[in-house]
């Protein structure tokens, strides 16, 4: 009997045999010979070649193996039952603190990847094995291809305790990843690249094909991972640096040529999901306070402002631009950390990352865009985060597309940013007829230390007209629960559009907090067509 079917005393031998047989096949695979030296030039040459043909899809997986949204008939719970058996893992007897699981290729993963491994120089294919997996209740073990390929993979590393290997990052579907710090839960996703984000024309999702993981050495502290990516408007070269730990940071090196001119070109690409907050308006019933795996996005721009957009679920589609040349850093960040904004002790929201952004050398002009999507569910990502260069994106105009990051995945940093910050945006109709009334919750360690009885002046500006709205009042007064101060302020909507508004607390010209950013929808506005709203933040 086939060990794939064995349920019986048996099994422990068969396990050793497959641990075997797949030990002998890699070992094969990596000892077949030395070859050229393998480096980020050689992706980016690769992918130069894609560029200069035409676009070809790879096939996908058999159509059984597929969701049935997708023409097949393998369900979820039969995906989520195919295992990896991490006694199989990667680099799991060269005594690497790095091991690499993974992804059985079928469901929504429809389109399997090649994985390589580099070795003093040489590459090698790493090939799918189904003895790598453990089938649990299914039955068709069998009938899986020889030659089906992974779908992805995912790196352990010993994050919390020397003795047991974490998970730390995924690179799976497209061109996303994900990574986590070490007290960190999975939330938001990374990507390669955004094409054509909320365009007339339709977004384009482009792939990670191909994988290159390069054998680190016993005592690495981190892991490099080249990666080709394709799609119908361009190719790419990456070069990922895992470096684990409180904070887990990759560095980037990407090289992209199109393949056909990309009306927007989205750079470092955030994906992230807010389903409800302290900010939202509720006709649904919930138990729990909150729902959301990012609060906000941060921004640093280049003359050294700090500014913080708190996200809400819009009605519409909303598109949020800021000029940024050269910025400083940008990221979604979980602000939010205290369990009982969110009582759910099942998803740890409270414990989910936030993502940094920081370039890395110059990227000239251009603007970070926030798009924010309407969602009736938790399970759909509505938020998306990018910058986007200025220029055209065109292969009839020669440009060098190379850009240099890294993504920091982490619980909370105090430096980010340096100076007070905005921890909670409440709003609701007001009174007197005032038809918003804002209350922004600002916390630092030297707002705390101010007097009680000499509080920061407000700031409080309204654009992008200065007659969009007439602001009636605004006070700030100490925060008794977190020691901070509280900005309230009232205003009436003078327009059906976009009202952009801004507040920061100060003592004389010293600066005390970021700038707290909030693009308002005024009612009248809000029951229109349905439209995508598109505002410019200078």
């Amino acid at each position: 009997m086939p060990c794939a079917r064995v349920r019986s005393a048996a099994a422990p031998a068969c396990a050793a045999v497959r641990a075997l047989r797949a030990g002998l096949v890699l070992a094969l695979a990596l000892a077949a010979g030395p070859a050229a030296a393998f480096d980020m030039d050689e992706v980016a040459a690769r992918a130069q070649a894609l560029a200069a043909a035409p676009y070809r899809a790879r096939a996908p997986v058999p159509a059984w193996m597929r969701s049935p949204e997708h023409g097949g008939s393998m369900s979820y719970d039969q995906w989520r039952d195919i295992r990896f058996r991490p006694d199989h893992a990667l680099w799991r007897e060269r005594g690497s603190a790095f091991q690499v699981q993974f992804f059985h290729p079928g469901l929504y993963y429809d389109r399997s990847v090649q994985i390589h491994a580099i070795e003093d120089g040489g590459v090698q294919t790493v090939p799918f094995d189904p003895e790598r997996f453990h089938y649990g209740k299914n039955d068709f073990a069998d009938r899986i291809p020889r030659d089906v390929g992974y779908a992805g993979f995912r790196v352990h590393y010993p994050l919390k305790t020397a003795d047991y290997r974490d998970e730390v990052i995924v690179f799976l579907g497209a061109s996303y990843f994900r990574a986590v710090g070490r007290d960190n839960v999975y939330g938001l996703s990374a990507r390669g690249v955004a094409v054509d984000t909320v365009e007339p024309s339709g977004e384009e999702f482009p792939d990670f094909t191909d994988f290159w993981l390069e054998t680190p050495a016993p005592d690495a502290i981190h892991l490099v991972v080249y990666a080709l990516l394709d799609g119908p408007s361009l190719a790419g070269a990456y070069r990922f640096d895992v470096y684990p730990g409180l904070e887990t940071r990759v560095e980037i090196e990407a090289r992209l040529f199109p393949r056909k001119p990309v009306r927007k070109l989205g750079i470092a690409p955030l994906t992230s999901m807010f389903f409800f907050g302290e900010n939202t308006t509720r006709a649904f019933d919930d138990f729990r306070p909150e729902v959301h795996d990012s609060d906000g996005l941060l921004l640093h721009l280049a003359g050294g402002e700090w500014l913080w957009r708190p996200v809400d679920n819009p009605t519409r589609i909303d598109v949020a631009s800021f000029a940024a040349p050269n910025p400083l850093g940008f990221g979604l960040l979980q602000r939010d950390r205290d369990f009982r904004s969110y009582e759910d002790i099942e998803t740890r929201m409270e414990r989910r990352p936030s993502a940094w952004v920081e370039p890395r050398g110059d990227w000239g002009p251009g603007r970070v865009e926030l798009v924010r999507l309407p969602t009736q569910t938790e399970l759909v990502d509505n938020l998306v985060a990018y910058f986007v260069p200025d220029g055209p994106v065109d292969p009839a105009v020669p440009r060098t597309l190379a850009f240099r990051y890294a993504v920091s995945f982490y619980g909370d940093d105090p430096g980010r940013p340096p100076a007070g910050r905005a921890v909670a945006t409440r709003r609701d109709s007001g009174s007197k007829g005032a038809g918003q009334r804002f209350v922004v919750d600002f916390d630092g360690e030297r707002l705390r230390a101010l007097p009680d009885d000499a509080p920061p002046d407000a700031v409080v500006s309204v654009g992008p007209r200065a007659d969009a709205a007439a602001l009636l009042d605004q006070h700030v007064v100490r925060h008794p629960g977190t020691g901070g101060w509280r900005l309230s302020f009232q205003l009436r909507p003078a327009s059906e559009e976009p009202i952009e508004l801004r507040a920061y607390l100060k003592r004389g010209d010293d600066v005390l907090s970021e700038t707290w950013s909030y693009s308002l929808l005024p009612t009248a506005s809000e029951a229109a067509a349905s439209r995508t709203d598109r505002t410019s933040v200078q």
